[in-house]
């Protein structure tokens, strides 16, 4: 877990941003409904694309607990559209190529990559309430178990 400070009961402002699919993102357009944004560092790497093919196959009991999901990295759309096609995922892919919505849930973190200092998302996961809320965060996680415990939890509150 990293030391920044917690997003807990924060409401998100408003945001827009381009996503795959007929629309763009718009948070306001999902009020009344929980939220899934997971932010992943990139598409098409074994840990992402493991990531998302887990939320791809609980992505019907998400839906029946009320809860949208949607993956959020600093891909641009076209490359979203290529690997959402290729996982067949049922849920929508968020481009934030300039960073701000990644700046406003804090996911940006200097990484070490093949001994070099990078600029990179720290994979986490918030869950928003219908009322914009952020009940539950989860940063700095390991793929393993992830997709399940954030399905336990919302699944727990009904």
């Amino acid at each position: 877990m990293s030391e920044r400070p917690s997003l807990l009961h924060m409401t998100v402002p408003d945001f827009s941003a381009e996503m795959t699919g007929p629309t763009p993102f718009r948070l306001s357009d999902y009020r009344g409904r929980k939220l899934v944004l997971y932010f992943y560092p990139k598409d098409n790497t074994p840990g992402c694309t493991t990531e998302a093919l887990q939320f791809r196959e609980l992505h019907s009991r998400f839906r029946k607990a009320g809860c949208e999901v949607f993956g959020i990295s600093r891909d641009s759309l076209r490359s979203h559209v290529g690997f959402k096609e290729k996982l067949g995922l049922p849920f929508e892919l968020i481009s934030d190529t300039d960073e701000s919505v990644c700046t406003m849930f804090d996911v940006i973190v200097m990484k070490s990559m093949y001994g070099k200092k990078v600029r990179g998302i720290e994979r986490s996961t918030f869950l928003i309430d219908a009322d914009g809320k952020i009940v539950k965060e989860w940063r700095g996680i390991k793929v393993p178990g992830h997709v399940d415990e954030v399905l336990d939890v919302i699944e727990s509150l009904g």
